[in-house]
């Protein structure tokens, strides 16, 4: 039975070396398919665990006090309703941090700019580096950690003073002789920052990475990134984890106060945990994962045309050589496996090349994002079984097709 199979083998690479176009082209179309589908759900799942690690950090006992977004109504007695929630103001965050009495560490931060650019004698950074304000328990709040220097102080905070803490990318882009960043002043943008302290290195230069991020006090920013209608953010880290249901309670029945909600009214303000924001995100990644193995199937469909098409044409094209199998003893069972055996090899010769590729693609995504090296092995597996699907309904009909000729009409034909 072994040497049968290597037999058909055999045969069948002989045959794609023989017909190099067409055998190549519908490797090609099975391979194009493949990588879609193993490439995008490869760079999924570095995506998810990308997000896994990083908001992992900021642990289960974190929410996020921030603006609800614009709500339109479709429908009702009115019509159509657009209705929009305010911002909130510095002095609406401020006032809860000093009125939150629940044991819990509270943050007010809010985004600066993310085009700034950072200078340091004849070095620069791109301008792509992140400007947060920011108070003294922000990078606490958010699971970063002090590599270098100090924190942020309170008074440097209340003065808006031009100190910064930096991201570890920022250190190696701008002092490339390793030098000591502490106390060297750089410039952000059109401002002048001495630099307190370091981010611990969280991984590359991702969105949700500290690395290329600029921490300065949060009264600095609202001086000199300021714009209209700023949004605060805030930040509650409860000292328990098991207390963090009664914390939020607490924490949505104090803001309703500050924000001047009236009863029986929806908070115009959202309350997010920080394991919510994973579940959210991986929520959106099934539905991208689902659409991509919709492509990834009607790519695939296509190839099954293609190679039941060219094993058609082959099986005509070889009517002699059938014949002289036949004749010298080959039975129906024999000429239908070997034809499979082709089909097969064909269709796993494109799967070999567009997992690799698939592979390739998304460790390239995982790279940008700064998440580790995977090897998907689940993917690989259904990419295989895949292709062996697309070779079997490709190969079935011609390969019964050629079972069934008449060995003297064979012997015949030209």
């Amino acid at each position: 039975m072994k040497l049968l199979i290597s037999e058909n083998i055999r045969i069948a690479l002989g045959s794609i070396k023989s017909h190099k176009l067409r055998s190549w082209l519908t490797i090609g179309i099975i391979a194009f398919g493949i990588m879609a589908l193993v490439g995008i759900l490869t760079s999924i799942d570095a995506v998810k665990y990308f997000l896994k690690d990083n908001f992992s950090m900021m642990g289960a006992n974190t929410f996020t006090i921030r603006n609800r977004t614009l709500r339109i109504h479709i429908g009702g007695g009115g019509g159509d309703k657009n209705e929009y929630y305010r911002s909130i103001t510095f002095d609406e965050a401020m006032e809860f941090k000093e009125r939150f009495e629940f044991p819990a560490s509270v943050s007010v931060s809010t985004w600066g700019t993310g085009i700034a650019t950072v200078k340091y004698e004849s070095e620069k950074s791109s301008p792509n580096v992140a400007v947060m304000g920011s108070d003294e328990n922000y990078i606490v709040n958010a699971g970063y950690e002090i590599a270098r220097g100090r924190n942020l102080s309170h008074i440097e905070i209340a003065d808006g003073r031009h100190v910064v803490v930096v991201g570890s990318e920022i250190v190696t882009t701008l002092f490339k002789k390793n030098e000591d960043p502490i106390d060297k002043v750089i410039s952000i943008g059109p401002g002048k920052y001495k630099i307190i302290g370091v981010l611990k290195e969280k991984g590359s230069s991702a969105a949700f990475s500290g690395d290329r991020r600029c921490i300065v006090p949060i009264n600095n920013v609202r001086q000199y990134f300021s714009r209209p209608n700023m949004n605060y953010n805030i930040s509650v880290l409860s000292d328990n984890a098991q207390k963090m249901e009664a914390a939020i309670g607490e924490a949505t029945g104090l803001f309703r106060v500050i924000r001047k909600v009236p009863i029986g009214e929806d908070e115009n303000f959202s309350i997010i945990k920080s394991d919510n924001i994973v579940e959210m995100l991986n929520d959106f990644l099934k539905e991208i994962r689902m659409g991509a193995i919709i492509i990834g199937i009607i790519t695939l469909f296509g190839a099954v045309i293609g190679l039941m098409n060219i094993m058609l044409v082959s099986v005509s094209e070889r009517t002699r050589e059938i014949g002289v199998r036949k004749a010298v003893g080959a039975n129906r069972r024999r000429i239908l496996h070997q034809f499979l055996v082709e089909a097969v090899v064909i269709g796993q010769l494109g799967g070999v090349f567009g997992i690799l590729l698939g592979i390739i693609i998304g460790n390239a995504v995982s790279g940008l994002i700064g998440s580790d090296f995977i090897i998907p092995w689940d993917w690989i597996g259904l990419g295989v079984s895949l292709c062996l699907l697309v070779a079997l309904l490709s190969g079935i009909l011609p390969a019964i097709k050629a079972a069934k000729l008449d060995p003297i009409e064979s012997l015949r034909h030209e």
